[in-house]
């Protein structure tokens, strides 16, 4: 699916099922350098289970047109706009690490827009070490294989993927190396400067779950526990042996999670 957002062409995919905005609606918002195919299995659970489905590329990532947006506040205000132009009066969130970010600041603002929340591999902080956000910003291919590297459990250092012949971290390692030059460095530094974590949960007043891997060594899940205690109305699933790519580490379980919480 193709929409206008703020002038500029956005890409969304909608699970194999038509965008429907009388239906109950979630957007799943990717991580830095990242875009839509890493909710490939849930995007489709869920538009095969009631729900109208944007797994959106943000701007400057993957078919959407524009550049990066540089801050967390301006992609939350981003997403109400998508909201707008696609004429969904609310929306569930699902977003993971720098998209979780987004959906929180979102949530914490837009509470009227806003039905639910999911955030998986989250933190109230993400600083980002001072060598790999100039790695990134100088396109050092080192960059992604930090990212990459750090940002999955042992399950991904060793195939674990769930599609035969298929292997995480060379997958990932590609998904990222097809974003645009620059586009993680702006990511990483948006996600280095987010501050208002704490203050953001605070303010959440609809149901929040948390999907936090055990062995997330980028968000580690005490972190996420702590952020979950901060939102009156949380639950919090903690996924053993899985790491920071939460969705992609463990696609079934993600389902689940998201399929109790996110019932029509």
């Amino acid at each position: 699916m193709e929409v206008t957002v703020n002038g500029q062409s956005v890409y969304a995919h909608t699970g194999g099922q038509p965008f429907d905005p009388a239906k109950p609606a979630v957007v799943l918002i990717h991580g830095a350098g990242m875009d839509h195919t890493v909710w490939s299995l849930q995007s489709r659970y869920l538009a095969h289970h009631g729900r109208s489905v944007l797994a959106v590329d943000l701007p400057g990532h993957g078919r959407s047109d524009g550049a990066p947006l540089v801050s967390i506040a301006e992609l939350a205000d981003w997403i109400v706009a998508l909201l707008d132009a696609v004429g969904a009066e609310k929306a569930a969130l699902v977003g993971h690490s720098m998209g979780a970010l987004i959906a929180l600041e979102t949530a914490s603002r837009f509470a009227a827009r806003v039905e639910a929340l999911a955030l998986l591999g989250v933190a109230e902080t993400m600083p980002v070490h001072p060598d790999l956000l100039a790695a990134a910003a100088l396109n050092d291919p080192a960059s992604i294989e930090l990212v990459i590297g750090w940002g999955h459990g042992p399950r991904g250092h060793v195939g674990g993927s769930t599609a035969p012949g298929l292997a995480l971290v060379p997958g990932g390692r590609r998904l990222m190396q097809r974003a645009r030059p620059g586009v993680l460095g702006v990511d990483l530094s948006a996600c280095n400067a987010y501050s208002r974590g704490a203050e953001a949960a605070a303010a959440v007043s609809c149901p929040a779950l948390f999907v936090l891997g055990a062995a997330d060594r980028m968000t580690p899940a005490k972190a996420g526990r702590a952020l979950a205690l901060r939102i009156k109305d949380s639950e919090v699933v903690v996924l053993p042996n899985i790491g920071h790519m939460v969705m992609t580490e463990a696609p079934d379980a993600t389902i689940d999670a998201l399929a109790a919480r996110l019932r029509t």
